[in-house]
């Protein structure tokens, strides 16, 4: 009986330490595994990045009359300066335009009246068609040759050849049912715009 006590013991024993260590092992994935969503959340994947997270842009560098394009949501967003003489014809426009007033527009409330934007000089808009989501080409050139004497400046989609203002609006009885979206936005500074971030969130 001896023998027996001690080699039950061992084999006790043996199991024991089994078992704390499997135990252990178990434990520390599960450390791990409530450890790695968190330490994650410091580091937005490219994924999430896709799917809204909002891109800082400075727009100090835009000259008037120019244009930059920045990503977000995976799309290209036409970030342009427009001059004093660009905002002055966008009241010219309104006799050719299906929405003037942008009321059937994808915008947010706070993006108001024909400049459609915080501040009258910057342009903030989805660079796609609402065609069938094509990029419009930009071109701020009043009267340019290849747009025409009446040309005021604008954007021209060149699959299917919608038209549009200076702020975006498209031109009556073009394929584009509708103005160039306007995507959430703010100024975290004078130089900095915040894509997909609301005016009204940073207020």
């Amino acid at each position: 009986m001896g023998d027996d006590w001690m080699s039950n013991d061992g084999v006790n024993n043996g199991r024991r330490r089994f078992l704390v260590a499997a135990t252990s092992v178990v434990g520390a994935a599960g450390v791990v595994g409530v450890a790695v969503p968190f330490v994650g959340s410091w580091f937005p994947s490219a994924r999430a990045k896709a799917a809204g997270a909002p891109v800082k842009v400075n727009v100090s560098k835009i000259e008037p009359g120019q244009q930059i394009v920045a990503e977000w949501r995976g799309q290209p967003v036409f970030i342009s300066r427009r001059t004093p003489e660009a905002l002055a014809l966008l009241e010219e426009m309104d006799s050719i335009l299906a929405d003037p007033d942008s009321k059937s527009a994808d915008q947010p409330d706070y993006i108001t009246g024909r400049n459609r934007s915080i501040r009258p000089e910057l342009l903030v808009v989805l660079g796609i068609c609402t065609h069938l989501g094509c990029s419009p080409l930009f071109k701020p050139q009043v009267g340019a040759v290849d747009m025409g004497a009446d040309w005021k400046g604008g954007y021209f989609c060149p699959c299917h050849g919608s038209h549009y203002d200076m702020s975006g609006r498209v031109f009556r009885n073009n394929p584009a049912p509708l103005n160039l979206p306007v995507p959430p936005h703010s100024y975290e500074s004078d130089d900095v715009i915040v894509i997909g971030v609301d005016q009204e969130e940073t207020a």
